[in-house]
C-alpha cells in the first residue's frame, strides 16, 4: 500500500506538498506554478508568509475548497472564497470524505520564530490506511517522541536557521522510525541541495523517498 501513495505524493518546492488521492491534499503552498488541479482540502501549518502565502493559495483554492489551519491564520484566508475554514490545534482531529486530519506540535526549542505557545501544526495525514507526518515548521521536540512506530511517510525540514537543520532531522528519523522519509523546507528561502544530501546520506537511501517536483 505504501508504494502507491508514495506515487501520489509530490513536492512543490519549499514546505508544499500535493497529495493526490480520492481528493487533491495541498500543504502550504508557496512560489507554485499556475494550472495545478483545485484544492479538496488545504492545510496550513502557520501563519508566516511562506506557509500562509494567499496568493499562491488563490491559485488553486476554490469554492468547493476546505481549508484547515490554526485560528490565527483564519483572518488571511477569510477573504477568499471556500466552502469551509476549520480552525486546528495540536492533538485535535477533523476526518473529512474519510481522510483523518490530526493537528500535532511544531514549534521552536531554541530560537524565537516559532513560539511553542502560538500552537501551530504539523499534521498527520491518515489516507489510504497510510499516516503521513508533515512536520510543519519545527524542531527536534520531545513530542516526537509519541509518533515512534506509527508513521509510514515523514516530511520534515532539513535547512536549520528556522527549523531543525539536517542532522537534527535525521535525529527525529532515528525516534519516529517512518517507513520513508522526505527533505523539504529547503532550496528557497534558506537552506539548499546540500542539506537535503546530508540529510539523506544520516538516515541511508533505503529510507528516502523520492518524490516528482510539480
Amino acid at each position: 500500500m505504501i508504494n502507491e501513495i508514495e506515487k501520489k505524493i509530490y513536492w512543490l518546492g519549499h514546505a508544499g506538498f500535493l497529495i493526490k488521492s480520492n481528493m487533491n491534499i495541498y500543504i502550504d503552498p508557496f512560489k507554485i506554478r499556475e494550472g495545478l488541479p483545485e484544492a479538496d482540502i488545504l492545510l496550513i501549518t502557520h501563519s508566516h508568509y511562506d506557509h500562509c502565502s494567499i496568493e499562491d493559495i488563490q491559485k488553486i483554492a476554490s469554492p468547493n475548497t476546505i481549508v484547515v489551519c490554526p485560528p490565527d491564520c483564519q483572518s488571511n484566508i477569510a477573504r477568499l472564497k471556500v466552502k469551509e475554514m476549520i480552525p486546528l490545534t495540536p492533538g485535535k482531529t477533523v476526518e473529512i470524505e474519510g481522510i483523518k486530519i490530526t493537528g500535532f506540535p511544531a514549534y521552536n526549542t531554541n530560537k524565537p520564530f516559532h513560539p511553542k505557545e502560538n500552537e501551530w501544526l504539523g499534521y498527520i495525514i491518515e489516507i489510504e490506511g497510510i499516516r503521513i507526518y508533515h512536520a510543519g515548521d519545527t524542531d527536534l521536540i520531545p513530542e516526537m517522541n509519541q509518533l515512534k512506530g506509527k508513521i509510514d511517510i515523514a516530511l520534515l525540514p532539513v535547512s536549520g536557521t528556522y527549523v531543525m537543520n539536517a542532522e537534527e532531522a535525521a535525529r527525529a528519523v532515528e525516534i519516529i522510525q517512518p517507513r520513508k522519509a522526505v527533505a523539504m523546507h529547503y532550496g528557497s528561502i534558506v537552506g539548499d541541495i546540500h542539506d537535503k544530501e546530508r540529510f539523506e546520506q544520516l538516515i541511508g537511501q533505503e529510507r528516502v523517498l523520492t518524490l516528482e517536483k510539480l
